[in-house]
């Protein structure tokens, strides 16, 4: 099945609504009731699809097309336009640009703080990123900072005896800050250009679990605060990625499982929620299969229906 394929339906359909003649707010309004329900089931958030609406409707209201001029492509590069929009707005994070730059300026480790619930592939993402690191000669020590979820410990382990990284971890129940400042005395020590500290799958419900993350930020003081997010939870994810920004104020995201994900809405909505760039996607199990997120093809994705490089 095409990735994306639902949401790139729904905006094609959106398309073949609008009739070669000078717009009206009405027109549009009736498009998008047509297909609000399709960008729901897409794992477009409402006010995602609001932003959208708006912005289309100022872009086309009261335009008339000439004589032959192609309607079709007019409204889709006004949707291509819209969308990127909201990914340019977030900007754009060169994380091995980021840490080569610090290592050269200040010879300090360059920390980065890995967030999100269990289940998205989090720490299965953290050895992902060891092995780009590694790719970019860059060293790195992995800290497994879930002192919480039973096997937490042995699973980031053994990521790291496989990649032949060091990995720092006290016992069960240890305070994770405390264990994350360990990773970053022993990066110093040991002249380690970053540190990557795993964190437990808190839910965002919890508001105790989510002072204990603020917590570690306030302690570690990364540099980067990466929330990694599941394609396939839709608008849990955006719910989610909302109530990490409000206790630690991430910088990035990672999506994981985009491999699997047809529809699409997610990646768009959760940038427009947080401003937040989107810096990789997880594409796979193995450790190569992590992608740099490219937003002009995304979109691109969405409107024509043309694949992704990887």
């Amino acid at each position: 099945m095409i990735m994306f394929d639902r949401l790139k339906k729904a905006f094609s359909n959106m398309v073949k609504g609008l009739s070669e003649k000078e717009l009206s707010e009405s027109d549009i309004d009736k498009v998008f009731s047509e297909i609000e329900i399709a960008l729901l089931e897409s794992d477009v958030a409402q006010e995602t699809i609001n932003h959208l609406h708006n912005k289309l409707k100022g872009e086309l209201v009261g335009k008339r097309f000439d004589k032959g001029k192609d309607t079709e492509e007019i409204v889709k590069d006004a949707l291509k336009d819209i969308m990127l929009s909201i990914f340019n707005n977030a900007g754009t994070i060169d994380v091995i640009e980021r840490v080569k730059s610090k290592k050269s300026k200040e010879k300090e480790p360059y920390t980065i703080l890995f967030l999100g619930i269990n289940g998205t592939g989090k720490t299965t993402t953290i050895a992902k990123f060891a092995n780009l690191l590694r790719k970019n000669n860059i060293s790195t020590v992995m800290v497994a900072g879930d002192t919480h979820r039973a096997g937490a410990i042995e699973q980031i382990t053994e990521h790291a005896n496989r990649l032949g990284v060091k990995v720092i971890a006290q016992r069960y129940g240890a305070d994770p800050a405390a264990v994350g400042r360990d990773g970053l005395l022993y990066a110093r020590a040991h002249r380690v250009d970053t540190v990557l500290i795993d964190t437990a799958g808190r839910m965002q419900t919890s508001k105790n679990l989510m002072d204990e993350m603020a917590k570690i930020v306030r302690v570690v003081k990364p540099d980067l605060k990466i929330f990694v997010g599941d394609s396939l939870a839709g608008n849990d994810t955006i719910v989610q990625a909302r109530e990490f920004q409000r206790y630690t104020d991430f910088n990035a995201i990672i999506l994981t499982k985009s491999d699997s994900d047809y529809k699409g809405g997610s990646a768009l909505s959760i940038v427009h929620v947080t401003n937040r760039p989107i810096v990789y996607l997880g594409v796979g199990q193995g450790y190569d299969d992590l992608i740099p997120f490219n937003a002009r093809e995304f979109v691109e994705q969405i409107v024509e229906g043309n694949s992704m490089s990887r």
